[in-house]
């Protein structure tokens, strides 16, 4: 049976893990503290920005930091889905076929550009991040727990390029943007590369893989006020009737704004969610959520911009009660 850590250490050990990872990792806390909240609250996450940003040194800190076996695969348009999951190959000692795990057999799995391999390809994570296992020849294998991915995007280059499917950017909690440094940030960057003298950024481990399912232990035992629950309904309900959008959020995009939000107050050390958690959250969690009508996608309207309109429009809960 997993131990379930107290809000105040979940707290403590996330602030570690966040110091941390910023030695190596500049001008990134936002982006870092919502990606940390992911996992903790069991989801997946997806970064889309230009190259050169840090997004796959994030992914890879965070692992090192949370003690997770970490595999990286590039994705490429002639990848194939054994690639991801693995393959029996013929083992001639033994005279039959063994299987060899792929590099998805791992606590946190980093695809790098996943929009330039094929949908076919990608849907093979598909199943792995939804149930947390892989069928492979007919044989369903379980994935060791914590499980997570954490995928890369580019989102300016479109040629060579395959848009993830709806239902996979469903399975994501979130979609963040890094974006570019501050003039200082960038400095900063450069100064710690010259004074390193070497490419690779070190990052120490603050935690292991039994003391990150303890963390997320602590975090599902938070209860969340029932008003803070009807908030998030209305929330997704309001992008499915909006005139700007042909589709609206599913409701696993109201569950994912609660469990987020769970984690980022834990993480801010409060046993009580509170309507700001869920107003941080939202963007991040509903936008890659909504299809734009062809009009509104015409306009140069985007679906960050829907849910900030979304935010000012449906009104939250007027006092929420201490658990």
């Amino acid at each position: 049976m997993t131990d379930t850590l107290p809000v105040a250490e979940v707290a403590r050990l996330g602030s570690e893990i966040l110091r941390e990872v910023g030695t190596a990792v500049v001008g990134m806390r936002e982006p870092l503290e919502l990606a940390l909240a992911t996992i903790l609250a069991g989801g997946h996450v997806l970064f889309e920005d230009v190259p050169g940003t840090g997004k796959t040194l994030a992914a890879r800190s965070l692992a090192t930091a949370l003690g997770l076996d970490f595999a990286r695969l590039q994705c490429t348009p002639d990848l194939l889905p054994s690639d991801i999951t693995g393959s029996s190959v013929w083992d001639p000692q033994r005279a039959d076929f063994t299987f060899r795990p792929g590099p998805v057999f791992t606590g946190l799995f980093l695809a790098d550009e996943i929009n330039r391999t094929a949908p076919k390809t990608q849907s093979a994570l598909l199943e792995a991040m939804a149930e947390r296992q892989v069928t492979v020849e007919g044989t369903s294998r379980p994935l060791a727990l914590p499980f997570h991915v954490v995928a890369t995007s580019n989102p300016v280059e479109y040629e060579g390029t395959y848009p993830l499917p709806e239902a996979q950017l469903d399975r994501f909690m979130v979609r963040l943007a890094v974006g570019y440094p501050s003039r200082e940030g960038e400095q900063t960057v450069l100064a710690r590369r010259i004074a390193r003298r070497q490419e690779a950024a070190p990052v120490a481990q603050v935690v292991d893989a039994t003391t990150v399912r303890a963390m997320q232990a602590g975090v599902e035992a938070l209860a969340v006020d029932p008003d803070v629950l009807a908030y998030c309904v209305d929330l997704a309900a309001a992008t499915r009737s909006h005139p700007a959008l042909e589709v609206g959020a599913s409701p696993r995009g109201s569950q994912n704004l609660v469990l987020l939000a769970r984690a980022i107050a834990v993480l801010e050390g409060r046993d009580l969610v509170l309507p700001e958690d869920v107003k941080r959250v939202a963007v991040p969690v509903l936008s890659h959520r909504l299809t734009l009508t062809a009009t509104s996608w015409a306009s140069g309207r985007r679906a960050e911009d829907v849910v900030t309109e979304l935010l000012a429009q449906v009104p939250g809960p007027a006092t929420v009660r201490q658990t």
